[in-house]
C-alpha cells in the first residue's frame, strides 16, 4: 500500500474523532437487512443470499470501500405449532466490512436478526404487519502500517520502524448495539407495497479512539417504502424510496425501474432503473434475473461540488442475489425480493 504523508495522518484525526456514520449503498434496495431487521425473510422464496460490494470516490486512491455479504430465510413453516397459517416467521445475519482513507481505518460488523409477520386479512388481498429485532456487534481500528507520522522521519524518508507517539489511538473497543422495525405489506394478484421505519443503534454505544466518554454511535433512524405492479403481462414496473437520519447527516433516495421478461422465456428478466440521491448522485442501475438469480449494477453520476474537481470521483456498486425456493412462490416478481 502507498504510504500516506503526515498531513493525511491529520485528516484521519479529523474523521475519527466526528461523529461516525453508518456505511450506505445507493442500491439500498438490494441490501435490506441494512435498512429494517423486519424485513428478514420478506422475501419471495424460502430463503435468500446478498452479496453487495460498493467502491465510492475512485481516483487514483480507493478512499471507501464497503462490502456484505448476508442470508435470511423463513423458519418452521407449517413445522411450528406457535406458527399459524399464513404467518411468517424470519432468522438472518449479515457480516460487513468497511474501509476508509484506502484502508487506514477499518471497520467489521456482524448482525443477527429475527422478524415475525402476521397475517391480518384473508382473501385476494392480504395485509400483514410484521416486527423485526436485531443486535449488532461491531468494532473499528487503524491500520498504521499504512501512515507514516513526523516521528518516524529521518531526514532521508520515513523508517517506519520507529515509534509513533500515538498507541493510545491503536485500539477502540468492540461495541454491542440493538436495533428493531416495523414493516405493513399488502398483497394482491397483481401488486406490492411495503411500508417501514426502524432504528439502529438504539442505546447509543460508545465508540471512541480517543477515550472520551461523550463520544458515542448515534441512533440511525430509517424510513423506506416499495411498490411493485405487472403493467402488462411481461412489463413489471418497482418503486422505491428511503429517508436515513443519523445525528445530523441525513439523506433520501427515491426512484424505480421497469422490468421486462424475454419473450418466450420467463426464466430471464431484465431491469433498469434510475435513483436521485439526494443532493450527491443520480444513480443508473441495470440488472438481469435469471431464475432465482438477480446481478445488479449501478453507477453513481455525482452531483455534489465533488464533481467539479478536477479528477471526478467515480463510484460502482454491484450487487448479488440467489434465492431458494421448495416450490413456486405466486407472487408479485419482484428483482431484489
Amino acid at each position: 500500500m502507498k504510504r500516506l504523508k503526515n498531513f493525511m495522518y491529520v485528516f484521519v484525526l479529523i474523521t475519527i474523532q466526528s461523529k461516525a456514520q453508518d456505511p450506505s449503498f445507493s442500491q439500498f434496495f438490494s441490501s435490506p437487512l441494512n435498512i429494517n431487521p423486519s424485513l428478514t425473510a420478506n422475501i419471495n422464496a424460502d430463503w435468500r443470499a446478498i452479496a453487495n460490494f460498493r467502491d465510492q470516490w475512485i481516483t487514483p486512491a480507493s478512499p471507501y470501500a464497503t462490502g456484505t455479504i448476508s442470508y435470511d430465510a423463513k423458519m418452521f413453516q407449517k413445522k411450528f405449532p406457535g406458527i399459524e397459517e399464513g404467518n411468517i416467521f424470519g432468522l438472518g445475519g449479515m457480516l460487513m466490512y468497511d474501509k476508509a482513507m484506502g484502508g487506514v481505518v477499518k471497520s467489521t460488523y456482524a448482525s443477527m436478526n429475527v422478524s415475525y409477520r402476521v397475517k391480518l386479512s384473508s382473501g385476494e388481498t392480504k395485509h400483514r404487519l410484521g416486527a423485526g429485532f436485531g443486535g449488532i456487534y461491531g468494532h473499528r481500528r487503524i491500520d498504521y502500517g499504512g501512515v507514516d507520522f513526523e516521528e518516524q522521519f529521518t531526514g532521508y524518508g520515513f523508517n517506519t520502524n520507529l515509534p509513533t507517539g500515538e498507541s493510545s489511538l491503536s485500539t477502540m473497543k468492540p461495541y454491542f448495539s440493538v436495533s428493531t422495525g416495523l414493516l405493513y405489506s399488502i398483497t394482491s394478484a397483481n401488486s406490492n407495497f411495503d411500508l417501514g421505519v426502524s432504528a439502529f443503534h438504539i442505546n447509543k454505544p460508545k465508540q471512541t479512539f480517543l477515550k472520551d466518554e461523550n463520544q458515542h454511535l448515534p441512533m440511525r433512524k430509517v424510513a423506506h417504502a416499495n411498490f411493485e405492479t405487472f403493467l402488462s403481462q411481461s412489463v413489471v414496473l418497482s418503486l422505491n424510496g428511503i429517508y436515513q437520519s443519523q445525528e445530523t447527516a441525513s439523506y433520501f433516495s427515491v426512484g424505480g425501474a421497469l422490468g421486462y421478461y424475454l419473450p418466450g422465456n420467463e426464466d430471464f428478466l431484465l431491469n433498469a432503473g434510475l435513483w436521485y440521491w439526494s443532493d450527491n448522485a443520480i444513480v443508473p442501475y441495470i440488472g438481469l434475473s435469471y431464475k432465482d438469480y438477480q446481478f445488479g449494477v449501478s453507477y453513481d453520476a455525482t452531483i455534489s461540488k465533488l464533481s467539479q474537481a478536477s479528477e471526478k470521483p467515480k463510484t460502482w456498486e454491484l450487487s448479488i442475489i440467489v434465492r431458494g425456493r421448495n416450490k413456486p412462490s405466486y407472487v408479485i416478481p419482484c428483482p431484489w425480493k
